[in-house]
Parts: C-alpha cells; sequence; structure tokens
C-alpha cells in the first residue's frame, strides 16, 4: 500500500526484516539502519542490492573493505545514539563511499524545545560537509516543524500507523490500528460472581459476560485491567477483572445480540488510550504481537 500511495524508501531495523520486503519493493529501495556490524551482514547487503545505513568509522571500513558500493550514511547531530560522531566528518575513509542519503534523527521533535533548533544548525554543517545524493532529518514529529526540517526526504514512522507526534497533527492523521479478538464464550454470572485471577471484579448484580481471545501475550497488556473498553458496533463495553495471558473478559449484559463468534474492536484510539494506559503510542503499536492477522484497506 506505501508503494501504491508514492513512497520510493523503506527503512528497518534488523536485516532479518528485509526477506518479507524483498519481493515487494526494489532491493535499492530498503534501508537497514543498524547497519553491518559484521562481514556476512555486509555481504548479504552487497549480494541483495539492499542499502546499509553506515553508523560508525567501524561499519564503514567494514563496508568498504567487503567492496563498498551504494549506502546511506547516519549521522550524530545531537542524540548520542547512533550515527557518525560530528568530528569525524572530515576522515579520510569517507571520500571513498557511494552515499545516496545522509541522515540524521531528532532526538525531541514532539517538544518544543532548542535541542530542535541546535540539531538542524549541525544538520547544515552536514550538509555542507558531507557528499551524498540526498539528505534526510524529519521523522513524523519533525514533519510538523516546518520546512526547514524537511530537507529532500521524510522519514515518518509514527504517522503511518494513526500515531499524532504532534498536536498539529491531531486534524490530519486517521486511526489506522484497530485491534480485534473474537468471543470465545459467553458466561452468565450471579450476583457475587468473581472474575479471572485474583478474583479482581466481583459482580454485583446478574451479569452477561464475553471470553475475548486476546491478552497480555498479544501486547493488550495487563495495565488494561479494570479500566479497558472494547467496541461492537460503536457501543463501547468495560474489561473486567485482570487481563490475562490470551484471554479478557468484557461486560456483555447491555449487548444482548452480541455473542460467541462475534468480533469487538479494542477501544485503541491512540492519544485516549496513551492517556488511559501510560504506554507510549508508540508502545502500544509495537507492542500487538504476531497473533494478530493483518488486513489492510478495511
Amino acid at each position: 500500500m506505501l508503494a501504491n500511495a508514492g513512497c520510493r524508501d523503506f527503512f528497518v531495523a534488523h536485516w532479518s526484516e528485509v526477506p518479507d520486503l524483498l519481493p515487494l519493493v526494489p532491493a535499492e529501495q530498503i534501508a537497514v539502519l543498524h547497519g553491518p556490524v559484521n562481514r556476512d551482514e555486509a555481504e548479504f547487503a552487497r549480494s541483495t542490492g539492499v542499502r546499509p545505513v553506515l553508523n560508525s568509522l567501524h561499519q564503514i571500513r567494514l563496508w568498504t573493505e567487503s567492496g563498498g558500493g551504494a549506502c546511506h550514511l547516519m549521522v550524530d547531530t545531537g542524540m548520542n545514539r547512533l550515527g557518525l560522531e560530528m568530528a569525524q566528518l572530515n576522515e579520510a575513509v569517507l571520500a571513498a563511499l557511494d552515499i545516496d542519503i545522509c541522515l540524521s534523527h531528532l532526538a525531541s521533535a514532539d517538544e518544543d524545545c532548542a535541542q530542535n533548533v541546535n540539531q538542524l544548525r549541525h544538520f547544515e554543517t552536514v550538509r555542507h560537509t558531507v557528499a551524498a545524493r540526498r539528505y534526510s532529518l524529519a521523522n513524523s514529529a519533525g514533519i510538523a516543524l516546518g520546512d526547514a526540517y524537511h530537507a529532500d526526504l521524510t522519514r515518518p514512522g509514527i504517522a503511518l500507523y494513526g500515531g499524532i507526534a504532534r498536536p498539529e497533527l491531531g486534524d490530519v492523521i486517521r486511526q489506522v490500528a484497530r485491534p480485534e479478538a473474537m468471543i470465545m464464550q459467553v458466561r452468565n454470572l450471579d450476583a457475587g460472581a468473581k472474575v479471572g485471577y485474583n478474583a479482581l471484579f466481583c459482580a454485583d448484580k446478574p451479569m452477561r459476560v464475553g471470553v475475548l481471545s486476546v491478552g497480555y501475550a498479544d501486547g493488550y497488556l495487563r495495565c488494561w485491567t479494570g479500566q479497558g473498553h472494547f467496541l461492537w458496533h460503536g457501543q463501547r463495553t468495560p474489561v473486567l477483572g485482570r487481563v490475562s495471558m490470551d484471554l479478557t473478559i468484557v461486560d456483555l449484559t447491555a449487548l444482548r445480540d452480541c455473542g460467541e463468534g462475534d468480533w469487538l474492536a479494542a477501544d485503541y484510539d491512540l492519544r485516549a488510550a496513551s492517556a488511559a494506559s501510560g504506554l507510549s503510542q508508540y508502545e502500544l503499536l509495537t507492542l500487538m504481537g504476531r497473533r494478530f492477522s493483518r488486513q489492510t484497506g478495511c
């Protein structure tokens, strides 16, 4: 879908993610952010045509000594995570590189702070020092900081999945991820019946409850215990008791037509869910496990 929408550069963290992408997009459009840490990874990049993002003098030497080729270069402009140090930009080994994209990463773009301006200033130095075909600085939040941060290529991450990195994007980004789970069993409870591990919930009246096939092993964590909600045709139903590893119990008392085999959607508006759970929007998305089948275009 992203390729059809016009995306031409795709960044992944690990080399293990590459095989799933190769049948979908040309190899030269795939970049591995962690770069090659050994000769096997460098040779894999060269044999497939995937672009490594070189992050250190060690990785630069490893890449050139293994045969080199087109690559990307990460420069640290103040985050002190991955990337070549500013003081190393004049190292002679850089002259041998065929750099497509020279990139850096904003540390605090989701805030209004001096670090953004400082990193932009350092990045302008990078652009005048490192020869590359293209330059890239802005992540999702950085895009909202304005044209000065956009360079030749922006790298939206969380925004692609419905995350709101800055308030300016609130009316632009729509919800994308809607985790759903099936009702495995419906139970009728008497007043006084206890629900789930450690009996954290006790029915104060006769109730009808549903057991959903989702739990913290899927990324629906125990922090939703007693405060999460699911949706069925727009109607909200609360989570009852403790979220289990593979199962979650919800109140179906008001949903008389909802039964076994029906699908309920987690109430997963990312900003509201983040405020309720204490998890960041990034965690809410990346925690969703492989047992979720992904459906697009719905």
